[in-house]
């Protein structure tokens, strides 16, 4: 391992999340991540829940078992997290656990919602606190071109009532955050996974941010 190797691992959070709303970059910002720590990627299997695609073309009506899926696949991610060896790598991972209950309240109606809360009580889940959580913001149509862009089937039918929603869900969660570090960064001024600059100065922001609230709000090209 090179001392610049070593600097960044003495240095960086042991557990980052990156998040965001749907369309903001954080997979790909939580991969490139991964790779500048040499650490371990923990990733949301969307593609993997058999509901979502219903869900997005149908709304309401598959609103409950996507939810759930989600939860318990979330819940066993993060619990193995939290049972292994806290001197493994870094890790980074690209959901928060709160996100689920975040969802559950724009997407559930009321009944729902108390059926949904009664389940997550029961599985008593004790996800572990990141060090640090990045939060990518970006404006709607933003969020819009980006979907349309990276061209996932499923994801056509995503209305932009249902995504101002969700980025609005997302903007009280974090005003309210106290968790722990938190980095909000406007994902709408930089492209950290294609311009080297942008990556660079964000990932600097990164490992110096160990503690408060703190804005990343670069002037540069937006993203497309």
């Amino acid at each position: 391992m090179s001392v610049s190797e070593l600097n960044v691992k003495q240095q960086s959070p042991r557990y980052i999340v990156v998040e965001g709303p749907i369309g903001v970059g954080k997979t790909s910002l939580a991969e490139r991540l991964a790779k500048s720590f040499g650490g371990q990627l923990i990733l949301e299997h969307i593609e993997e829940n058999p509901f979502l695609e219903r869900f997005y073309r149908s709304g309401r009506s598959a609103a409950l078992p996507t939810q759930l899926f989600f939860l318990f696949q979330r819940s066993r991610q993060l619990e193995e997290l939290r049972q292994s060896d806290m001197f493994s790598p870094v890790r980074i991972a690209d959901f928060h656990l709160d996100k689920d209950r975040l969802f559950a309240e724009a997407n559930l109606d009321a009944e729902e919602l108390m059926l949904y809360q009664q389940i997550y009580d029961k599985l008593e889940v004790e996800a572990p606190v990141p060090d640090l959580v990045i939060y990518l913001q970006a404006p709607v149509d933003a969020l819009m071109r980006r979907i349309s862009k990276r061209g996932i089937p499923y994801e056509r039918n995503i209305d932009r009532q249902y995504l101002e929603r969700v980025a609005e869900a997302y903007a009280r969660y974090f005003h309210d955050y106290d968790q722990g570090p938190l980095l909000i960064v406007n994902a709408s001024s930089i492209d950290p996974i294609n311009n080297e600059a942008d990556y660079e100065r964000l990932f600097d922001q990164i490992r110096g941010t160990t503690g408060g609230r703190h804005f990343f709000n670069p002037t540069s090209v937006a993203l497309a």
